[in-house]
């Protein structure tokens, strides 16, 4: 009897390691890692540089690292690359997987994620393609947005796909669908939502959980939507955009951050200028409304990360410059608004942020509504083209990439 419980459960422990899902932004795409136990101040030139390795590509997805490897996308000449390395750098494997966006700004945008023995990602071009996490070996691809009819906006395909149950997600846009589901395991489809027009964002999509409720977050260019997993309905939608606040595009903004939310409110934001909202959802979940409307936390594309009740992040004053921000999550009132040499994208770990310039600056910065205060930075020297990659932290290690090359710094405690 006893043999059999312990059966039983090394099978619950196993389930459960190869369940876990490592992808952008962290576990919960929110920009919180769980990595404790961190510097809180770097030597004066910065953490300690384990290593670096180039030939990747060039790109401006995250380095995605689980306990014992590294995985990153590239573009090569004219395909996006995914490259398999060991937790030192050794390059496993290299393979395409797809054509990358063949016009404005082609580098590789798309982070994999990786659950079990699958990696997944997404091509420039739309293509979703689900590999062996041991040899590479292409297990099945679909051509999303050739299949589904996507609508492009002008820089083609960020978004990294999300695990949903069974599922992988993706979400074209266009007149056909916004959203279509994948069985994860053989590429099969399984539901696609009715459109609610507009083109393709850059945005990845999120899963909401509030007391019973369970939907996945989804934007296009103009509509933010929660959908019911298991059959793609649409439980509600926002139409966030609209064309004579922004009058340069008429098939939605360029929207590129992932929703975050706490309880029934929903924040949303795109830069240019364009207002950031608040959003309330209702307690039958068929329905949000304005809770309130800000004119200063219009983020880019850095990510926005909540923390004890205050968001920070950076703002668009143009497409090369932007102030740092903390907002109060409940009210909208702005606490700070300072400037660090420009906008930049940011993740929170151990308690401790960091900042990640446009113009290269690394820097390490403690929450607080009361100052924004740098208290040790770097400069990323290596690689080439713009600082866009967000940072990632996993193994008491900072994961950084530059367009083609990627450096790996200790963050471990003393």
């Amino acid at each position: 009897m006893k043999t059999s419980l312990n059966i039983i459960l090394l099978f619950i422990i196993s389930y459960t390691v190869s369940a876990q899902v490592t992808q952008w932004r962290g576990p919960n795409r929110d920009g919180h890692f769980a990595e404790t136990g961190l510097l809180k101040q770097w030597p004066e030139n910065g953490p300690e540089l384990l290593f670096e390795v180039e030939g990747l590509g060039k790109g401006w997805s995250s380095p995605i690292a689980t306990e014992d490897e590294i995985f990153i996308s590239g573009m090569i000449d004219t395909l996006d690359y995914l490259t398999k390395m060991t937790s030192t750098g050794e390059i496993l494997w290299q393979v395409p997987y797809g054509r990358s966006w063949n016009q404005s700004y082609p580098d590789t945008r798309s982070s994999p994620t990786i659950e079990g023995n699958r990696v997944y990602i997404e091509s420039g071009t739309g293509r979703l393609v689900c590999f062996d996490r041991e040899t590479g070996k292409e297990n099945w691809a679909v051509e999303v947005d050739k299949n589904y009819e996507c609508e492009y906006h002008v820089w083609g395909n960020s978004e990294t796909p999300l695990i949903v149950d069974d599922l992988v997600l993706s979400t074209p846009g266009g007149n056909k669908t916004s959203v279509v589901a994948f069985n994860k395991f053989t590429g099969e489809l399984v539901w696609q939502s009715k459109s609610l027009g507009g083109a393709r964002a850059y945005a990845s999509p999120t899963i909401y959980k509030y007391k019973n409720f369970r939907n996945i977050l989804a934007v296009t260019g103009m509509e933010i939507m929660a959908l019911i997993p298991e059959t793609g309905e649409i439980a509600w939608h926002y139409k966030y955009f609209d064309k004579e606040k922004w009058e340069w595009q008429d098939n939605g903004l360029i929207w590129t951050n992932t929703p975050i939310f706490k309880d029934d409110e929903i924040f949303i934001s795109m830069g240019y200028d364009y207002p950031a909202v608040m959003l309330k959802m209702n307690s039958s979940g068929t329905a949000v409304s304005e809770k309130y409307v800000d004119h200063t936390l219009d983020n880019h594309h850095g990510g926005i990360v909540l923390y004890n009740g205050y968001m920070y992040g950076a703002n668009w004053s143009s497409n090369s410059q932007g102030n740092w921000v903390c907002m109060d999550w409940n009210t909208g009132e702005v606490k700070w608004e300072t400037k660090w040499d420009t906008k930049g994208s940011l993740v929170m770990a151990d308690g401790m942020l960091y900042c990640y310039n446009e113009r290269g600056n690394v820097g390490l910065v403690k929450p607080d509504p009361g100052e924004f205060k740098v208290v040790s930075q770097f400069r990323i020297t290596k690689g080439s083209g713009p600082h866009w990659a967000h940072p990632f932290v996993a193994n008491e290690k900072l994961y950084m990439r530059h367009g083609e090359v990627m450096m790996v710094y200790n963050l471990k405690a003393l």
